[in-house]
């Protein structure tokens, strides 16, 4: 009996791609519709489980009859104006499970589906309308915090495409491109702290962006951002991969305090460990079965105060990792992006990205004006593909029609 050929997962088979981009666009969707909900007056909790309620419904229309596992890669999460790590109050904790939109809030909104393992996850940061924005326009220190962020990450995505990858000979090339160095992660930091110091803002230290695999969010290797003592990045971006890519600002310091909310989130590590309690071996097959290794709030389970027990040994023995509640140590707002996007040879595709924000719609007056920041923002993410083939396609048939109007062959276009 011959063993089965191992499947290929990664984005050299195509299927992988299209459920990526399947998961995105539930991802994309299900962000629009929590952003659409968030009003003043708004409870957080309740927003969170309608978000995830409608990450259920999408995904359990994609794939129907498939033996593959899919849904939500990560839950719907709303962090207040100070707050940095994804955040979800539990039903059972009556004071923060009360806690409500105000107006003038930075609110982080985080989510993410995935199908077959392949998960999209997206994050974008929004301003609760309040009296202070007049005529539907953010004011100048809000403005300045969205900008920085938002220039900031179209500058990551820039940096993190291969070295020479956009130069690099199309089929049928022959040029050769320059030899060029990848831009190493000290420069990424120094680059994008620039960016977000022309508005007045830092980078939050040690904001992570991870490869993405099957079935796991934190792969080999990321790029930290402005890190704290002891931390550093490993590895580069190569094509065929899919990352995780994330941009913290804050109008403070960007230097992070743990808060003292309970953590709400956990995701299972790849230890084993003998369990003692039977409330928290209960748990961990509840986690396994529903959520594999993606994360997961509390609110998710069955009982959600069981699982407050059951999760303490969990987490102790290294089973579970829990995440704790980070927030800004001077207080101070925070925005906060995250992408999932793909490297392919033919450059950087954006599976799930907050929306294009409204640039009419921030009052400042401050710019970025380094010239090498500019450049690199003009560049593209990726080199057009399809046109050429296709005027090469329509031109060949006119030829074939009318050979006496064409002379020559230059009526093709040039590499």
């Amino acid at each position: 009996m011959t063993e089965s050929a191992e499947v290929d997962y990664s984005l050299g088979n195509p299927d992988t791609l299209t459920k990526y981009k399947t998961a995105a666009q539930i991802s994309n969707k299900v962000l629009e519709a929590v952003i659409g909900w968030c009003t003043a007056g708004e409870n957080i909790l309740k927003l969170c489980e309608r978000g995830d309620k409608l990450l259920e419904e999408e995904t359990a229309k994609v794939y129907k009859g498939k033996k593959i596992s899919k849904g939500i890669a990560h839950p719907t999460t709303i962090s207040p104006t100070s707050f940095i790590t994804p955040y979800t109050p539990l039903v059972s904790d009556p004071e923060e499970a009360a806690l409500s939109l105000q107006p003038g809030d930075v609110i982080k909104i985080q989510l993410g589906a995935q199908i077959d393992g392949f998960g999209a996850i997206v994050c974008d940061t929004i301003v609760i309308p309040s009296d202070k924005n007049e005529g539907n326009k953010l004011p100048d220190r809000q403005a300045d915090l969205l900008l920085a962020t938002h220039w900031a990450n179209e500058l990551l995505l820039r940096l993190m495409l291969p070295s020479g990858l956009l130069s690099a000979p199309t089929e049928g090339d022959n040029a050769k491109p320059a030899p060029t160095k990848p831009v190493t992660q000290a420069k990424i930091t120094n680059l994008l702290q620039k960016v977000v110091e022309s508005y007045g803002c830092n980078l939050v230290e040690s904001t992570t962006s991870w490869l993405f695999e099957r079935n796991e969010i934190e792969g080999k290797k990321k790029i930290v951002l402005s890190p704290s003592e002891g931390v550093k990045g490993e590895g580069i971006p190569e094509v065929n991969e899919v990352w995780g890519v994330e941009i913290g600002v804050s109008l403070g310091t960007g230097k992070v305090k743990t808060l003292p909310n309970r953590p709400t989130l956990h995701r299972r590590t790849t230890t084993t460990y003998g369990l003692k309690r039977q409330s928290s071996r209960q748990t961990l097959s509840e986690i396994v079965k529903k959520f594999g290794t993606f994360p997961f709030s509390l609110r998710q389970l069955e009982d959600e105060r069981a699982a407050k027990v059951g999760v303490v040994e969990c987490v102790r023995g290294n089973v579970l990792r829990q995440y704790e509640i980070v927030g800004d140590k001077d207080g101070e707002a925070v925005a906060r992006t995250f992408s999932t996007i793909a490297i392919t040879k033919n450059g950087l595709t954006r599976l799930c990205t907050p929306p294009a924000p409204d640039l009419s719609k921030y009052q400042t007056d401050k710019k970025i004006t380094d010239e090498e920041i500019l450049k690199i923002l003009e560049q593209p993410l990726a080199r057009s593909t399809g046109s050429k083939s296709k005027s090469k396609k329509k031109k060949k048939k006119v030829a074939a029609k009318k050979p006496a109007d064409d002379d020559d062959d230059s009526s093709d276009e040039e590499d």
